[in-house]
């Protein structure tokens, strides 16, 4: 029995050993998504409308900080991220 509990639990640590690199996202990936959220950071900071509004890190003109932020991420995170960006410049354009 006790033979059967380390094979199961070298199959569990297989596993998830590679759960991170699943979830990160790559860095051709990370590029292009840090340059969609600077499009979305200026265009945002342009709108009189939206400006006083957009704070944190999710509004950070700096290149370095969304793609930092992205290879830690998993792609499905950087997509909330993207559509929560999408949303809030929306609601203050009144789109």
């Amino acid at each position: 029995m006790a033979r059967n509990l380390s094979v199961a639990g070298v199959a569990l640590m297989v596993c998830f050993s590679g759960l991170a690199d699943v979830r990160a996202a790559d860095r051709a990936f990370c590029e292009q998504y840090a340059q969609a959220a600077l499009v979305q950071v200026k265009g945002g900071l342009a709108n009189r409308a939206c400006a006083g509004g957009l704070k944190g890190a999710r509004w950070s003109s700096d290149f370095k900080v969304h793609y930092d932020w992205c290879l830690a991420a998993s792609f499905q995170a950087a997509g909330s991220e993207r559509d929560a960006r999408t949303a809030q410049l929306k609601a203050c354009t009144g789109q």
